[in-house]
């Protein structure tokens, strides 16, 4: 007679149908690794998957999906799995269906924050004062909304724009702050009226049926923190959550999912504490920092097995982010080979970096630098401004090298680019009527619509252009009140303006300038308080700055209307200009990562804003940076940029003095600085010192000395100059030539001491002859 044992009792108790699934194939496991397996099979209890970049992160959460669904331990309608994009929700489900081999059908439950959300809010809107057919409002119609409210409240809408407004409320729920619960901190917000506004615009959005993105979460937290039935409800059905980039969810995400997870508390977070790269729109790196905090017994399981970069590429990724005080700690490793060094060069100025960056590409994709070819889209240029891609736009433009912006329109496709150049065009061109359409009320100018029918109609009935059209109907007193004021503005500067386009006194970079200031575009944006403010200015900063390669501001327009007529969409391989953020997730075999200056990267408005804070922030996007590259990673820096109108010393980014130098390969090109690449690592060393020490250091005093008595601190195009048409020129028809800026060429043509050159990479240009050489004379 046998004795009745454990294994009996746990036989007994477990239903036949979950022991007959749970002893089915698992061939998902096979491949994974132990750690992964770990993550995997590690179902019961709060688990964090910590998944440094590139250590197979998707494969293990949509593994443990099929697990759980292989395994019986829960239905397809029992799992919540939560994402941060449609596309991710849309790869997981195709994953597991791949998995089981078999389409994955009823797990409602799979998909972003909000269109869960939506699910859910619409079985209980009533609960917060809506009907379940509410509408879901757009930025459009909530600016409209807020413009409404501002007015009736009497507020300077110049001053205070309703857009900032908008910012500050989705700020506000994406910490969970209903109007009642906004802390007495942030009171002084919006002319100290911005909770007043935000309970007019929830008041009013109740009486519309309608929420904004924000109140999804925001609701669904009210509803849960307040009806403990329909809590204990979901949490009962929600029998396993996995969330994928836990690193990125806000404070009111984090609550959501806190309170869903009090049930069963079966929760797995995946994500990656050193790619937290949202804090400007409101992710809070905490919330992944304290998992073990809030989920008593937690499981950490460390991914640290890569599978996308060489060795090298790692350990500079990991020392990068080492210097990061708020992180959980993980070292990444692979088996792959050695594979090259992290490349790093410095240039003379952004434009010299452009260059070299092209020349480098087409030398890769040609296989001319030892390694084997490298395809077009294999190869991607990641920057951490915007502005920064006008120099490669321009570039790639000129020499033909095929490329794609990711995440955003071209530079010159911009919607600021786009104004500016129409404030241009006009004032070059006053019978550009398109010119005019696009600006006459931007920024507004009180002409509406039937005021813009008026102009159209006398332009028309006098057979003038529309800025003729515009003066005709102000002399007939056709149009009155503040919009006539403002139109006569607009007019008298288009013709002030237009004036002084040929005028020897004033360079066109200072008309470009004149016109944004003069015009209230600048001050436009100045008072946009959005996250893309800034960056918009950065933006027509850096057109001003792209004028100074052309002899006029009629020469700039042609050359930009040229190269965007000649830049067809066509079909082929690509290379990929990006910004940092939009690089998240993506990965490519060479990568490039320009403009890796103090002040630049990191960047200065991060740190002015937020700190340490900011710092580390920027120091987990330069660790970002660096492993989205496979096997090529090259980092630059410029020593010299122009910013407002004037030529600056730039300092390498402290990020390069973090990076091992065992794993690092620095390539010097000739003439950098008057002493190549030393000169700039010892100024960073300097710059170190006097941070060290102070600004009364001999090193702060060393580094400014260098500076002051360096005898190019600028580039050569950009020193004063004498045009003499009786000089004798010192060089031939067909003679070879260099140039610093624009680099070899052929003499075409002679007058005096100016010349015309055919330049290999930059087309033909008239240069001063003192800013020639010949290549055997060239300082290198």
């Amino acid at each position: 007679m046998s004795s009745y044992s454990e294994d009996d009792a746990f036989e007994a108790a477990v239903p036949l149908s979950r022991q007959a699934m749970a002893a089915r194939p698992t061939p998902y496991l096979d491949d994974l690794n132990p750690a992964q397996r770990e993550a995997v099979e590690t179902l019961d209890g709060p688990v964090l998957m910590l998944a440094g970049a590139g250590t197979g992160k998707t494969k293990a959460l949509t593994s443990r999906i099929v697990h759980l669904l292989n395994t019986g331990r829960a239905r397809p309608n029992e799992i919540l799995s939560v994402t941060f994009t449609n596309k991710a929700a849309r790869e997981m489900k195709t994953r597991v269906g791949r998995m089981l081999g078999e389409t994955v059908e009823g797990m409602p439950w799979m998909g972003t924050f909000h269109a869960i959300c939506v699910k859910l809010l619409r079985r209980h809107a009533e609960l917060v004062g809506l009907k379940s057919n509410f509408t879901i409002l757009d930025m459009d119609d909530q600016l409209r909304l807020l413009k409404q409210l501002v007015r009736a409240s009497n507020i300077d809408e110049k001053r205070w724009p309703p857009r900032q407004l908008a910012g500050l409320i989705d700020s506000w729920k994406n910490r969970a702050w209903t109007p009642a619960h906004v802390p007495a901190a942030e009171a002084s917000a919006y002319n100290n009226r911005g909770t007043e506004l935000y309970d007019q615009y929830q008041r009013r959005l109740l009486e519309l049926n309608a929420v904004d993105f924000g109140d999804l979460l925001l609701h669904m937290v009210t509803i849960f923190q307040s009806h403990d039935d329909v809590l204990s409800q979901y949490q009962r059905w929600f029998k396993y959550i996995l969330v994928d980039e836990y690193q990125d969810t806000n404070v009111a995400q984090y609550l959501w999912l806190r309170l869903l997870a009090g049930g069963h508390k079966n929760i797995c977070c995946v994500g990656d504490d050193d790619q937290s790269i949202y804090g400007w729109r409101g992710a809070e790196v905490g919330n992944i920092l304290r998992f073990e905090k809030d989920f008593p017994g937690a499981k950490v399981v460390r991914l640290e097995q890569n599978y996308r970069s060489t060795p090298h590429i790692l350990s500079a990724a990991s020392a990068v982010i080492r210097g990061n005080e708020g992180r959980l700690g993980k070292e990444l490793w692979t088996e792959a080979e050695e594979g090259e060094k992290l490349r790093l060069i410095g240039h003379w100025d952004g434009d010299e970096e452009a260059r070299w960056v092209g020349d480098e590409i087409e030398a890769m994709q040609r296989g001319t630098r030892g390694m084997a070819p490298f395809g077009l889209d294999t190869m991607a240029i990641l920057v951490r401004a915007s502005h920064q891609m006008r120099a490669f736009e321009d570039r790639f433009l000129t020499i033909g090298l095929p490329y794609r912006v990711i995440g955003g329109p071209r530079f010159y496709e911009r919607l600021e680019i786009r104004d500016a150049m129409a404030y241009f065009r006009l004032a070059v061109s006053p019978a550009d009527d398109l010119a005019f359409e696009r600006i006459i009320n931007t920024p507004k100018r009180g002409l509406g619509d039937k005021a813009q029918q008026k102009i159209q109609m006398t332009a028309r009935d006098h057979g003038v252009p529309l800025l003729d059209g515009a003066r005709i109907l102000l002399q007939q007193a056709g149009i009155s009140g503040k919009g006539a004021g403002q139109l006569r503005l607009f007019i008298e500067g288009m013709d002030r303006w237009g004036g002084l386009v040929n005028s020897p006194d004033l360079s066109h970079m200072d008309l470009a300038g004149m016109i944004l200031d003069e015009s209230g575009y600048t001050e436009m944006w100045q008072n946009d308080k959005t996250p893309e403010a800034p960056g918009r200015l950065e933006n027509l900063k850096e057109l001003v700055k792209a004028l100074e390669n052309f002899e006029n501001l009629q020469g700039f327009l042609e050359h930009v209307s040229l190269i965007m007529d000649n830049e067809k969409e066509t079909d082929g391989e690509k290379v990929s200009v990006m910004t940092l953020h939009a690089a998240k997730g993506l990965e490519f075999p060479a990568v490039f990562l320009p403009g890796w200056e103090d002040g630049l990267f990191p960047s200065q408005r991060s740190m002015d804003e937020t700190g340490r804070k900011g710092l580390e922030e920027e120091r987990r996007l330069a660790y970002v940076g660096i492993t989205r590259a496979e096997q090529v990673c090259t980092i630059s820096f410029a020593g010299n940029r122009r910013v407002f109108g004037q030529w600056q010393s730039q300092l390498p980014s402290r990020f390069i003095d973090e990076l091992p130098a065992k794993d690092v390969e620095v390539l010097t090109p000739p003439g950098l600085y008057g002493g190549g690449f030393g000169a700039a690592v010892q100024s960073t060393v300097d710059v170190r010192a006097s941070e060290a020490d102070g600004y009364d250091s001999p090193g702060w005093k060393r580094m400014q000395s260098r500076a002051s008595s360096r005898p190019m601190s600028q580039p050569r195009e950009t020193r004063s100059s004498v045009i003499d048409a009786e000089a004798i020129s010192a060089f031939a028809i067909g003679e070879r030539v260099f140039n610093q800026k624009y680099g070899y060429g052929e003499v075409l043509g002679i007058e005096g001491n100016k010349l015309e050159v055919a330049f290999d990479k930059s087309g033909i240009k008239k240069v001063v002859a003192s800013f020639l050489s010949t290549p055997d004379d060239i300082p290198f």
